[in-house]
């Protein structure tokens, strides 16, 4: 039962964050491209790639610290209040989280996208400034600065990362979630154009949003009891 819950909230995540890549690939893609051109200016195709590499592994180190922290103080919330209700609620908000950011994604719910204009401005200065910012310093640490800029499916997937239950479980959320970025992100930053379209054909966002919507039905589905008894919550 501890690798189901993992699993799906690895999952979970990952679906999350390739989702995430559909509608925000624009702004982290040219973060990316500036990273890359900024602290590898002269360098060859080989050693941008090694630099992008780096800072993603900085970015989604950001997202895994920010999901098990969180993950972290809600579970020590609900042990203010009945245990066994407040996990139950908590497990079944999570799964509609992951319901409703896949509706999202296949465009029967509304757009978390919105979410970003808030942070459009961030992302322009960021683009522009962050390479040159850290441009003898560790491609990491620029990933990890990247990792805390404001995004609307990040605010989503940190919200589940909160409602997993545990600190763990909110660290696998993050990780999947980053590694669920990876790719679009990746081919955006490297000018791979045929990528970028295939990620943006409805087709594509149907599936994945099919993905999440299963996902959140199946954490949903497994039995309390089971949970209760992983987790030492009295049922009584």
């Amino acid at each position: 039962m501890t690798a189901m819950l993992g699993e799906l909230s690895l999952a979970g995540g990952f679906a999350a964050g390739l989702a995430s890549s559909l509608h925000c690939v624009g702004m982290c893609g040219g973060i990316a491209s500036s990273l890359t051109l900024s602290l590898s200016p002269n360098g060859s195709r080989a050693d941008r790639v090694r630099v992008l590499l780096f800072a993603q592994f900085g970015r989604i180190i950001a997202y895994t610290l920010a999901g098990a922290a969180l993950a972290a103080i809600g579970t020590s919330l609900y042990f203010g209040f009945d245990r066994a209700e407040a996990h139950h609620v908590m497990r079944w908000a999570g799964a509609l989280v992951l319901v409703y950011i896949g509706f999202s994604v296949m465009g029967w719910a509304p757009a978390l996208s919105g979410l970003d204009r808030l942070g459009q401005g961030v992302h322009r200065f960021m683009g522009a400034r962050l390479g040159g910012a850290f441009h003898a310093a560790s491609p990491v640490l620029a990933g990890l600065v990247w990792g805390l800029l404001p995004c609307g499916m990040v605010y989503a997937a940190l919200l589940y990362a909160l409602l997993s239950g545990s600190a763990v479980s909110g660290g696998l959320v993050m990780l999947g979630f980053g590694l669920g970025t990876l790719p679009a992100v990746t081919a955006a930053a490297l000018g791979l154009t045929h990528f970028h379209a295939f990620a943006r054909r409805p087709g594509t966002r149907y599936f994945v949003g099919a993905v999440i919507v299963m996902i959140g039905f199946a954490s949903a589905a497994i039995p309390w009891r089971a949970l209760a008894a992983l987790c030492g919550i009295p049922l009584d």
